[in-house]
């Protein structure tokens, strides 16, 4: 025998404590007709009659009362499925986790949570900082994290959406000889000079490498694995730098370092991009966030 679905287990339990088909199959927006030829169809199924009914109302027979002993217990456990599922969804739906490269999460991010949180406070945001190859890595590897990156190129398998350009620039201590050139530096000379760069797999060196594919580079005279690091590097006279402009804003501000003009400064800017793995277009809090980061953008796609 095929088990019975839980709301003609549920109507038959409301006959007994109701005493009446008609009220029962309403506590459930049943039609009679409908609840009376599903009991019906149960009782064809076991063999032995559920309902007495009468001009009075309906009560159970023996077996009735049997099987509707039976029901409770499942019922009861169905509902508490049902409410703990209704949770899980509660607290998926508001909780979002963001994998963001460092340029974003200093630079960029914190406006757009700003925005996002008030369009939704309740949803709590946990981000975690990481570099571009890394967190593309992650998202190839099973990740289900919203990707925020600022890599040039993106690895197959991944989906995207631009949110935005950063420009980087060259940077270079105040009493460095390019502190005071009138000539932009050419991307020649900027790649035959040590310079201060960010570890690889950060976007920031993707791009620098990538503008400076067609000379010899030059071996870096430092390798700093944060922003922060590489301007206080600059600062301390280590050597330039090419650095999200962004990033070096306070310490331009402070004159503690120079922004020195490139030539062809065009091919040190780079895309904003929100990715995902395919098939997991971002929904919810998630495509909230990716529209509070650009307000204009329409909603992620698969």
């Amino acid at each position: 025998m095929p088990m019975p679905n839980l709301q003609l287990l549920d109507l038959l339990v409301r006959v007994e404590q109701l005493g009446s088909l008609s009220k029962a199959a309403t506590s459930l927006q049943l039609a009679q007709p409908n609840a009376s030829r599903a009991l019906a169809r149960l009782e064809r199924q076991i063999g032995r009659p559920l309902l007495v009914r009468s001009s009075s109302g309906s009560k159970l027979t023996s077996t009735g009362t049997l099987v509707a002993g039976w029901a409770r217990p499942l019922l009861a456990a169905a509902g508490e499925f049902e409410a703990a599922m209704a949770s899980l969804d509660h607290a998926v739906h508001n909780k979002l986790g963001v994998l963001a490269s460092q340029t974003i999460a200093e630079s960029y991010a914190p406006a757009w949570l700003a925005r996002f949180q008030a369009a939704y406070p309740q949803v709590s945001v946990h981000m975690e900082v990481a570099n571009s190859t890394t967190i593309m890595d992650r998202i190839l590897a099973g990740d289900t994290r919203l990707g925020l990156i600022e890599s040039a190129t993106v690895r197959p398998g991944l989906h995207t959406q631009l949110i935005g350009h950063d420009q980087l620039i060259l940077i270079c201590p105040a009493a460095h000889p390019w502190a005071h050139r009138r000539s932009p530096v050419s991307l020649k000379q900027l790649a035959g000079t040590p310079l201060v760069v960010r570890e690889q797999g950060s976007g920031t060196r993707q791009v620098l490498e990538l503008a400076l594919a067609d000379f010899p580079i030059t071996a870096p005279a430092m390798v700093a694995s944060s922003n922060a690091a590489v301007i206080g590097s600059v600062t301390a006279g280590a050597g330039p730098s090419v650095i999200s402009k962004r990033s070096a804003a306070p310490a331009l501000a402070q004159g503690t370092i120079v922004e020195v003009a490139v030539a062809h400064a065009h091919r040190l800017r780079r895309p904003l991009r929100a990715i995902w793995a395919s098939g997991n277009a971002p929904v919810g809090p998630a495509a909230h966030f990716v529209q509070a980061s650009r307000p204009s953008l329409p909603p992620p796609q698969q």
